[in-house]
């Protein structure tokens, strides 16, 4: 019979920290404290955008309810009450958001398409983003 091999020897144990050395708690925090003022600030601090609905002539209010349920998920009053506001000022803050959701908002209502139920309506509507007062 061949001869076997030799266990390997146990692992070792872990180090203890240095005393002279800063704590692994310490250090633990100071890492942290690095890695936060690296990364961005937390969705609910950054500076707020508004989402603007422009208003035109080429868009039946039913298009408008369409888009802000769909786009939004506004329910159909609310989504009237901002075409009413739209109409009568000619614009509405649809949203109010951090600035990277705004841009990707904006876009979408600029892709929505037009509006099929007009025959003068030969795109989606126009919107734009400002920083929220």
């Amino acid at each position: 019979m061949a001869d076997k091999d030799p266990a390997p020897p146990p692992p070792a144990p872990p180090a203890a920290p240095d005393k002279a050395g800063p704590s692994g708690a310490a250090t633990a925090q100071k890492q942290h404290k690095k890695a936060r003022a690296a990364s961005p600030p937390p969705l609910d601090r950054l500076p707020p955008y508004n989402v603007v609905l422009l208003n035109d002539d080429d868009h039946t209010y039913e298009y408008v309810i369409e888009m802000l349920g769909k786009l939004f998920g506004h329910d159909e009053a609310r989504a009237f009450k901002m075409a009413e506001e739209l109409d009568t000022t000619g614009r509405v803050i649809v949203l109010t958001t951090h600035k990277e959701k705004a841009e990707l908002k904006r876009d979408q209502i600029t892709a929505y398409g037009a509006d099929v139920r007009m025959e003068t309506s030969m795109g989606s509507m126009s919107s734009v983003i400002e920083p929220a007062e």
